[in-house]
């Protein structure tokens, strides 16, 4: 493994999903913690992350996570000036594709089937993975060598 970590950007279901200390994913968020992976964001994402880390663990986690977001070191926050629509179902999800081609992440985590869309598109690329599929390729390509 580099002394950089891997580029990833987190759907905000996975999000929720690493976070917990009995997580069987929690090491993705330790990951982040200690720079093995660097999680990429925007504006736009940190507000999705609050409000509904705000609805699902309330107002003092979800607090905790934004300044976790905004000071950490292996938090990678992303301007996004341009946006590439290229998921037509669900465009909310739109604010994560365009993060992942502005920081030009490894992939994006999601179990969401609105981003399947994208193993068809070939330009701009992007890499999608759900959780376990990253949890596999990580694991082999970035933590065994």
């Amino acid at each position: 493994m580099s002394t950089t970590g891997v580029k990833i950007v987190l759907d905000t279901n996975i999000l929720i999903s690493i976070i917990g200390r009995k997580s069987p994913f929690r090491w993705i968020f330790d990951g982040i913690i200690h720079g093995n992976i660097i999680l990429c964001v925007s504006n736009e994402i940190i507000f999705e992350y609050k409000e509904i880390l705000q609805l699902k663990n309330g107002v003092e986690v979800a607090d905790n996570m934004i300044d976790f977001f905004t000071i950490h070191p292996f938090v990678e926050k992303r301007e996004l000036y341009y946006n590439f629509q290229l998921i037509t179902e669900d465009q909310d999800d739109n604010k994560f594709v365009d993060c992942a081609i502005a920081a030009n992440a490894y992939c994006i985590v999601s179990n969401d089937k609105h981003f399947r869309v994208l193993k068809d598109i070939d330009f701009p690329r992007v890499n999608i993975m759900t959780l376990e599929g990253f949890e596999r390729e990580f694991k082999q390509k970035f933590i065994t060598k």
